[in-house]
């Protein structure tokens, strides 16, 4: 799309937008505005009491005009943050002419909504004037407005209870049995790399090592840990028990209030590598279906079968894991509305503790994409998760947290649902920012949160084996980045 911008520079939130509501188009900047083809002209107008942005879209034959405004008074205050905003919401009018229909997100085009309504609250509204003004403000529907609201609830809960010396960790481990058709994430096959497996591992306790020494002079206490990847468990039986040793060796982790490792895969789980869990204190593991067809497992490129994964979640409530999370994918390639429900079914009878329901995302790089595989319809995704409300609702499961990305299908949401008590502390605490998540491993990301300002300092590791083992000095040297974050505070 030609993008014509007037009287501003916002590039960023505009491409923001018009994702939202013109998927796969990609921005051209242009210096007038062409009524023919696919174009925008974005325009900021201040006036002495009046600030406006107009938009009108000329998409495919279609003309769409919408206008934003507020105070100039006001947004003199918050600029970029109130003008940002107008575009957004000037530009969402005039797609919803063209398209005629309302996204359920509306105008919302970030990845954590509960935080925007976590800061009217923090502002002075209640909970349910938020709620309200989420609908009214930015055109969110009602049941995601709910949705919102409900998750919003665990993360106040846990926000009252966080001191300004707590943090989590992250250990990412970036191996995969097989690597799944939706998949873009940091990790590659065990059957191409496993002769990086023990030298990552070498490197990784290093990292640990200088992560834990940094930790301890600033006087950090340790809540949760959460092992991603990438999937944990395909690491070896020995090799999670000298993994975790090291870890509970150099970290002090006696505050630890859950300890969660994605098993995910049912095709590396073992009764072995379960007990190591166990045995080292993991409170929390995952086993993801994804779905419960044979038929779009194999599609998807996950070479196990629905039965294996029963198998596999029967062998860990027997080993004694407590708290089960499953994740499921709303909107697979080859599924349907009735195979999902059939999922839904299935996992319900086996009764996990947590349930984390994922939106297909078409991300660049994933087999997805890259082989044009047909995929379900919006409006067969907005039926999926209108079923999961209905079920899981009804099966005494609460939405705690969610988020969404770019590219989802129908540019819905991922959301995680628990039983009473078992919410997962980790995924609150990273969905909305709460406390610093300090991370180790491939691809990891570390997040420095300054709990009086909520501002986030970021640092990054190298994402794939190679580059991390190649660069693990650079690596431990970052990690010195945290005693500077910690102690220049005090």
């Amino acid at each position: 799309m030609k993008l014509c911008l007037k009287g501003h520079e916002y590039k960023f939130a505009v491409e923001q937008i018009m994702l939202a509501m013109f998927p796969g188009e990609k921005p051209e900047y242009t210096d007038n505005f062409e009524k023919d083809g696919r174009s925008a002209c974005i325009s900021l107008k201040k006036g002495g009491i009046f600030s406006t942005v107009y938009v009108i879209i000329a998409f495919d034959g279609k003309c769409g005009r919408g206008f934003a405004r507020i105070k100039t008074k006001s947004l003199e205050m918050e600029e970029d943050r109130l003008a940002q905003r107008l575009i957004k919401t000037a530009f969402y009018k005039a797609a919803v002419t063209i398209k005629g229909q309302k996204p359920v997100w509306g105008s919302l085009t970030g990845v954590r909504p509960c935080k925007i309504l976590e800061k009217m609250v923090d502002e002075g509204s209640t909970q349910t004037a938020a709620i309200g003004r989420l609908q009214r403000e930015y055109f969110v529907a009602p049941e995601k407005a709910q949705l919102c609201g409900k998750a919003l609830d665990a993360c106040l809960k846990v926000k009252r209870e966080l001191d300004k010396k707590d943090i989590a960790l992250y250990i990412g481990i970036p191996f995969c049995p097989t690597r799944c058709a939706y998949c873009s994430f940091v990790s590659q096959s065990v059957e191409k790399s496993t002769g990086y497996i023990e030298p990552f591992l070498h490197c990784l306790y290093s990292e640990i090592e200088a992560a834990a020494r940094a930790a301890a002079q600033c006087g950090l206490n340790v809540i949760s840990v959460y092992f991603g990847g990438g999937t944990p468990t395909t690491l070896s039986e020995n090799q999670l028990d000298e993994l975790l040793d090291k870890l509970y060796a150099e970290f002090d982790l006696t505050g630890v209030k859950d300890f969660t490792v994605e098993a995910g895969r049912p095709d590396t789980i073992t009764e072995g590598k379960l007990r190591v869990l166990k045995k080292y204190g993991v409170s929390r593991i995952s086993v993801n279906p994804q779905t419960m067809s044979d038929r779009v497992l194999n599609i998807i490129g996950r070479y196990h079968t629905a039965a294996d994964i029963v198998s596999a979640f029967e062998m860990a409530r027997n080993v004694g894991i407590e708290n089960i999370n499953m994740d499921i994918i709303a909107g697979l390639p080859g599924d349907s509305v009735e195979g999902y429900r059939n999922t839904l079914d299935k996992v319900l009878e086996l009764d996990p503790e947590n349930i984390t329901v994922h939106t297909l995302s078409l991300k660049k790089g994933s087999r997805i994409m890259t082989e044009n595989m047909p995929i379900p319809g919006q409006g067969e995704v907005a039926e999926m998760l209108r079923l999961t409300s209905e079920k899981l609702s009804g099966s005494g499961y609460s939405p705690y947290y969610l988020y969404r990305q770019k590219y989802m299908s129908g540019g819905f949401e991922n959301t995680g649902w628990a039983k009473d008590g078992t919410e997962n502390l980790y995924n609150i605490l990273i969905m909305e920012e709460l406390c610093s998540i300090i991370s180790m491993g491939g691809g990891a990301s570390t997040k420095f949160v300054d709990m009086q300002t909520w501002k986030i300092q970021r640092i990054f590791n190298p994402k794939y084996p190679k580059e991390y083992i190649e660069g693990i000095d650079s690596v431990n040297e970052k990690k010195k980045s945290i005693t500077d974050f910690y102690l220049n505070k005090e």
